[in-house]
């Protein structure tokens, strides 16, 4: 993976709501800032019960977003990362209703899981309350089989029928995705809900030994056709630096709410202690097409005795401090207040989180491309932008206060304002500073700042970055500060301005 920022799109959000205009989007108006890009789920269909990530045809692209050519067009600018949904798949799908139509007769019978797979003499409370899930309740839903009723197992929504990943049938399906995707020259995937992709009794089904050797069978398989993993897991954060001896990547899904933890309270403690010992093969993130995890810094979910990175109670304050500064839009979209919840995140905009504080988004935005990883960049994040209350109101989907619609006109629009234009040119500096594939480390002062340095391995180029956030609780209070040093050709450079002095290499 090239050390260089990405985006996160999706292919009808970002444009004119097909893959030619994101194409055209990427090599206009970000020439030069995203070299490479995430395209969130473009199969058939993409706008199911749950935005793309409940495929009814894993290996067909919908015909409303363009084609397979349109992907390797693409390609020939731009890396491209593709989804590949380990854990399920849509109840629509061909081989679903064949189940439901045949039952046992369906050569797709064994494709997919039911309680009586993993639990075949049957379960008891202590087995059902140890299952870990995402939402509340059980992970099952009742379905038709050929006029027989049975508990299939939906780990996500009832639409999502879960895959048996140890079946013949489920693991050809698996593979058979990976040829299409490799085909077209994808060079990155991104395995989603991988974590609760391997079920066995005894076990809270996620994140168990047998989860690693799933992710270790399908990273073989995919370097066999070329394919680098990035693995997909909300999890204790001691877990990630598990998972990334094992992959290629991982997301450092810490990073997002520690950002807001120090600007909130104006310590820098959490952070360092991060930086330390999180693992370097990352993808950093701010936002993704999901909420904003705080799972990832608290204590661990199966053992509330493992502590986090922060305190528990440090969680608690960092969720209700987003719900002030969004003015109660993120508390609306987030929780049972609104449909397709998860427990483990906040659903708000990253800009809105900080209030649309233009000082402290930037500074956040400067850590995260100092940080050791590659930074990938989320569409709205790209533009700043704030909560869609429009878009929940209509759809009562809880994230989708943050997947705006942007055609190519708003585009442009956005792309005026002096926070969006600072972003593109740090985006821009990271990419092109050498010094960025050198050597690393960091300084920190008194918990209340922390500098980061990059210097190139022959010492012609290198950066500083000195991070100091905002102070006290709220975003009306001190804004964070973070002052910029680097060399390059043309000599020393400084500015503690990023938006009205934005830096570039010379």
């Amino acid at each position: 993976m090239k050390n260089k920022v990405q985006l996160i799109t999706y292919a009808d959000r970002l444009g004119d709501g097909d893959l030619k205009s994101l194409t055209e989007i990427l090599r206009t108006r970000f020439d030069g800032v995203y070299e490479g890009v995430h395209i969130l789920p473009f199969f058939t269909p993409f706008d199911g019960a749950d935005a793309g990530f409940d495929p009814v045809d894993h290996t067909k692209v919908d015909p409303r977003l363009g084609s397979w050519d349109d992907v390797t067009e693409l390609s020939k600018t731009h890396d491209i990362m593709v989804d590949t949904i380990v854990n399920h798949m849509s109840w629509e799908s061909e081989q679903f209703q064949d189940v439901m139509k045949r039952g046992e007769e369906s050569p797709y019978y064994r494709m997919f899981l039911t309680m009586s797979t993993i639990f075949p003499d049957g379960a008891t409370e202590e087995d059902l309350v140890g299952i870990y899930r995402p939402r509340p309740g059980l992970p099952f839903t009742h379905y038709n089989w050929a006029g027989k009723t049975r508990l299939v197992w939906t780990t996500f929504t009832p639409q999502q029928v879960d895959i048996d990943t140890d079946s013949a049938e489920g693991w050809a399906y698996l593979t058979s995705i990976l040829d299409r995707l490799a085909a077209s020259n994808v060079k990155f995937i991104r395995l989603d809900a991988v974590g609760y992709g391997a079920k066995e009794a005894n076990s809270s089904c996620f994140m168990t030994p047998k989860t690693f050797k799933l992710i270790e069978r399908i990273k073989e398989e995919g370097e066999r056709r070329g394919l680098e993993t990035l693995i997909e897991v909300h999890s204790y954060y001691r877990k990630q630096v598990e998972i990334a001896h094992k992959v290629d990547r991982v997301y450092d899904f810490a990073l997002p709410p520690l950002l807001l933890h120090s600007i909130f309270t104006g310590r820098t403690d959490a952070l360092a202690h991060w930086v330390e010992v999180r693992p370097n093969n990352a993808c950093t993130v701010l936002d993704t097409h999901d909420g904003i995890g705080v799972i990832d810094i608290g204590s661990d979910q199966l053992d509330r005795s493992l502590k986090g990175l922060v305190p528990d109670e440090d969680v608690d304050n960092l969720v209700n401090t987003i719900h002030a500064n969004t003015h109660g839009e993120s508390q609306a979209a987030t929780g049972a207040a609104a449909s397709n919840l998860d427990l483990y995140q906040v659903n708000s905009t990253y800009y809105s989180a900080l209030g649309c504080n233009d000082q402290h988004y930037i500074a956040a935005r400067a850590v995260q491309f100092f940080v050791p990883g590659v930074p990938q960049v989320y569409y709205v994040g790209a533009l700043a932008g704030a909560n869609d209350m429009d878009l929940l109101r209509r759809t009562n989907v809880g994230r989708d206060i943050n997947r705006h619609y942007y055609s190519t006109a708003e585009v442009d629009e956005q792309l005026e304002r002096p926070v969006v234009k600072a972003l593109n040119a740090l985006a821009r500096f990271r990419n092109e500073l050498t010094a960025f594939d050198g050597d690393f480390s960091y300084e920190v002062d008194a918990d209340r700042s922390i500098r980061f340095t990059w210097t190139a391995a022959d010492g012609s180029t290198s950066a500083a970055l000195t991070f100091e956030p905002g102070k006290g609780l709220g975003v009306d209070n001190a804004a964070s500060v973070v002052t910029l040093a680097w060399t390059d050709s043309a000599g020393l450079h400084e500015t503690d301005d990023l938006i009205a002095n934005p830096p570039a290499v010379a």
